[in-house]
């Protein structure tokens, strides 16, 4: 049976240590994967009409990829493309189940968030319709980020961990929803150190790469300086991916996954 336990506030942050770990293991195989990933994303997401909905609909299957990535690296094994497709070929109705359920979250969310701003923020997201200045600076705009900021959080802690309960443990959608939105709640000093380290990994180096830039260079020195932010991003996103392994399995235990799960 698949039980989370509690695990102290201190390992939140030890995630991430851990997920620069495994991005070390294969770094270069780290890089293609997750270029493949942000590259199939966005072409499914620039499809006209169903792109945003196609591209929500493949984020637990993709999940499971990562994650399958991330526990190659830690056995030692190769961290090849061919495991971005592992949630595909693990229980893929129940991973495009979970699709479908973070798109009917998604799309409820900014419905209320309507109610405050009158559908400004909503049509940004889906249609890249910008409001204008004098909108963004309304509090009804700003009413509706918090709304929307708030009301993903749940979500968020949902399907933090329910893709891979349902390709690992074979456990149906809506049954790993909760157990993943219970087992984060158990563990919210942890998630909340972990999402502290996280944002000021992600936030502080190119804050301060952005800010030599404009104190001690300029012209084509500064755009030189600013074009370390990329490179700089695409190292973060295979620590990022790797910690959310590092969490499943610390909140889940070492040998959680079933026999079956291991080959």
């Amino acid at each position: 049976m698949t039980q989370a336990r509690i695990v102290p506030a201190a390992h939140g942050p030890s995630w991430l240590s851990q997920g620069w770990r495994l991005f070390r293991v294969a770094p270069l195989a780290w890089l293609l994967l997750v270029f493949a990933y942000w590259f199939l994303m966005t072409l499914v997401s620039v499809l006209p009409l169903i792109g945003v909905v196609a591209a929500s609909l493949l984020v637990p299957p993709f999940s499971v990829g990562l994650m399958a990535a991330s526990r190659a690296a830690e056995r030692g094994a190769p961290v090849a493309l061919g495991l971005l497709f592992d949630g595909f070929r693990r229980r893929a109705d129940v991973q495009l189940t979970l699709g479908g359920i973070y798109i009917l979250s998604l799309a409820l969310l900014l419905a209320t968030t309507a109610l405050a701003d009158g559908g400004a923020l909503a049509r940004w997201m889906l249609a890249g319709e910008q409001p204008e200045a004098e909108t963004i600076a309304s509090g009804a705009f700003l009413l509706a980020i918090l709304v929307a900021a708030a009301l993903y959080v749940p979500v968020m802690l949902a399907f933090w961990f329910a893709p891979v309960l349902a390709a690992w443990h074979g456990i149906a959608a809506v049954k790993a929803l909760f157990f993943s939105l219970f087992a984060c709640v158990m563990n919210w000093r942890a998630f909340l150190a972990y999402g502290v380290a996280a944002a000021l990994l992600t936030m502080v180096p190119p804050l301060v790469v952005l800010s030599a830039a404009g104190l001690f260079a300029h012209g084509a020195g500064r755009a030189s300086i600013v074009s370390l932010v990329f490179p700089l991003i695409i190292f973060l996103l295979p620590t990022l991916f790797a910690s959310f392994y590092a969490s499943y399995r610390d909140v889940f235990g070492a040998d959680s996954a079933p026999p079956a799960a291991r080959h």
